[in-house]
């Protein structure tokens, strides 16, 4: 398969943006893309703000309500839906938010327990067969893990062996202040020596960067060797003009 796997060095630092920024620039090349996302869960908590917070990704579940009130009452512009649903949209709309996810779950927990208090099981099985399934059909799969490497989608199985299993190169997803060098070293060290192929990291929201920014941005690429680049802030509407800012034709 020809494709990105985006991980993040923790939950909620902007990899569904990150992922939808880069399925909606290669839409608008007019590639045919295939958004994957293995499990999906949160789903029964509504955004309560507008935007993304500070570290880039959708809205804090629960973060305080703004003057703008719930998320139902914002403009359309600025709401942020379920994670499965922007990465169909972004995509082009032509597979659906339930083609993106195969297991969605309403509690916000690590998938393994969502699952388990649904009474199920995450099966990897029915993972790479579905992420194989959305790839044939496409140029290209943007696979969007859950949490970190080394969040459990099952008991034994990890975000980390869904990856190996797909081989594709992996985008690492970070926060660009205090705490995100220890986290992206970690991060990579982990994908590299599983044998993965880390392409590049991306740090966000990157706008106006103070100096710890920048040089957390140029210690993670000196100490890893890795491509750092910054993804601007965006809304819903302006996905695709964020991620052509990333290098894609360098990751595909």
């Amino acid at each position: 398969m020809r494709g990105i796997f985006v991980t993040g060095t923790d939950t909620a630092v902007g990899k569904t943006v990150v992922a939808a920024s880069i399925c909606a620039a290669l839409t608008e090349r007019g590639k045919r893309v295939a958004a994957f996302k293995p499990v999906v869960t949160g789903v029964d908590e509504q955004p309560t703000r507008e935007g993304p917070p500070a570290a880039g990704g959708p809205p804090a579940r629960d973060a305080p309500l703004t003057d703008h009130g719930p998320s139902a009452e914002l403009p359309q512009a600025s709401r942020w839906p379920p994670d499965h649903e922007l990465l169909a949209s972004a995509a082009g709309g032509w597979r659906s938010a339930a083609e993106v996810a195969p297991y969605v779950f309403g509690p916000p927990l690590s998938p393994h327990y969502a699952a388990a208090l649904a009474g199920t099981r995450v099966e990897p099985e029915r993972l790479i067969a579905a992420a194989h399934t959305a790839g044939a059909s496409a140029d290209a799969l943007i696979c969007e893990g859950v949490g970190g490497l080394l969040v459990p989608l099952a008991d034994d199985y990890s975000v980390l062996d869904l990856a190996r299993a797909l081989a594709l190169p992996l985008i690492v997803v970070a926060r660009t202040g205090l705490g995100t060098i220890n986290h992206t070293l970690l991060t990579v060290a982990t994908a590299r020596a599983a044998g993965l192929h880390v392409a590049a990291v991306v740090m966000t929201p990157w706008a106006d960067p103070e100096p710890i920014e920048e040089s957390n941005r140029a210690t993670v690429e000196r100490l890893t060797g890795v491509t750092v680049c910054g993804l601007p802030p965006a809304t819903p509407a302006t996905l695709a003009e964020a991620g052509a800012a990333l290098p894609l034709d360098d990751w595909l």
